[in-house]
């Protein structure tokens, strides 16, 4: 158990058993577009008895990430759309995404933003960038609330997180700093008593929101990172991504949702897969969502329930996934109505 490693390379996935020698080169194309990287907390995870095991079906490099569907996109949710300085993401009007950083420990074989991190992605945010990042935070008063993420802010040492809170405390119109993050499940080790300090700021209520799929990945030693985090007065939240042949059936659903309010991470945001370039297998349509998260009604408490969401493609912010913002327009496709009250077609048109 001791001797598992970390996991950056086809190689490396063939030497673990996690790969078939004669399916190589296959995975070489789309390592050569896509990083790979598993943790050994994932690694151990992985049932390698099992084909259709969910862990590896996450982190696993898949042959069919090469084929790309005509509505997939670079940047299906419209980051770049609404990024007035680098590293900022000001979609609304009350709150910016801060993305310090572009690389993760692991990286989902689903991400949404798989062309912008990574060793080849868009890096780290220098000193010149991170403080013109500050500044744009700073002149805007109407921000409140600031969300950590990129990339995986958590990968950065404590003495980095600590700088960005001390710069985000001088901010008085800030009030909430929210950190989203893989860490607790993927390297449970690293959330220790010097990370925990680094995140806390005076006048600033700080959530960890963490991403997680299947209860699987909540071992006991990520409950016990989690359960540092909330004892410490951090509170958390859950964000999760509906995905075929990970979660899409209920009762693991609903299995899921529980561990979270078990370990007191209050279920938050489920998010219905976005258009990222090669996949589609793990992309279930609105309908089969509707009718999994439907079936969560009655069957588990109403603190378990999560919020079923689309991020609208173009950068026109989210929408719960309803009757009255989601409408069927046949043949697959839908009208959804965001925020602001506009119409968008989905998958987009062009």
């Amino acid at each position: 158990m001791n001797a598992v490693k970390a996991i950056k390379s086809v190689e490396d996935l063939v030497k673990a058993g996690l790969a078939a020698p004669a399916g190589r080169a296959a995975l070489e194309a789309v390592a050569a577009r896509y990083a790979i990287a598993l943790t050994p907390a994932i690694t151990r995870l992985i049932d390698r008895a099992d084909p259709a095991d969910p862990i590896a079906r996450q982190f696993v490099p898949d042959a069919g990430e090469l084929t790309i569907a005509p509505e997939e996109r670079a940047d299906p949710i419209g980051d770049h759309a609404h990024s007035p300085v680098e590293g900022v993401v000001h979609r609304y009007p009350d709150r910016v995404l801060l993305k310090a950083v572009h690389v993760c420990p692991v990286y989902c074989r689903f991400c949404f933003r798989r062309e912008m991190v990574g060793p080849q992605g868009l890096g780290t945010l220098d000193a010149a960038a991170m403080e013109a990042a500050f500044d744009y935070i700073r002149n805007h008063q109407e921000i409140w609330e600031v969300i950590l993420t990129g990339g995986d802010p958590l990968v950065l040492s404590s003495r980095r997180l600590r700088e960005i809170m001390a710069a985000l405390a001088d901010i008085a119109h800030v009030k909430i700093v929210r950190f989203h993050t893989r860490v607790p499940v993927v390297d449970p080790e690293k959330i220790d008593a010097a990370m925990i300090a680094a995140l806390k700021a005076s006048g600033k209520t700080v959530y960890v929101a963490l991403h997680a799929n299947h209860v699987r990945e909540l071992t006991a030693e990520a409950r016990a990172a989690c359960a540092r985090f909330v004892d410490a007065g951090i509170a958390m939240i859950s964000q999760s991504v509906l995905l075929k042949g990970v979660n899409d059936d209920p009762d693991v659903l609903a299995e899921l949702m529980k561990a979270f309010v078990e370990i007191r991470v209050k279920p938050y945001y489920l998010h219905h897969p976005d258009l990222a370039p090669g996949t589609g297998h793990f992309r279930l349509t609105i309908e089969e969502g509707q009718r999994i998260v439907a079936a969560l009604r009655g069957r588990i408490s109403g603190l378990c329930q999560p919020t079923y969401i689309l991020d609208i493609p173009g950068g026109h912010g989210k929408a719960v996934v309803s009757a009255s913002t989601v409408r069927a327009t046949g043949d697959g496709c839908y009208s959804v109505s965001d925020y602001r009250g506009g119409e968008h077609s989905y998958p987009p048109a062009d």
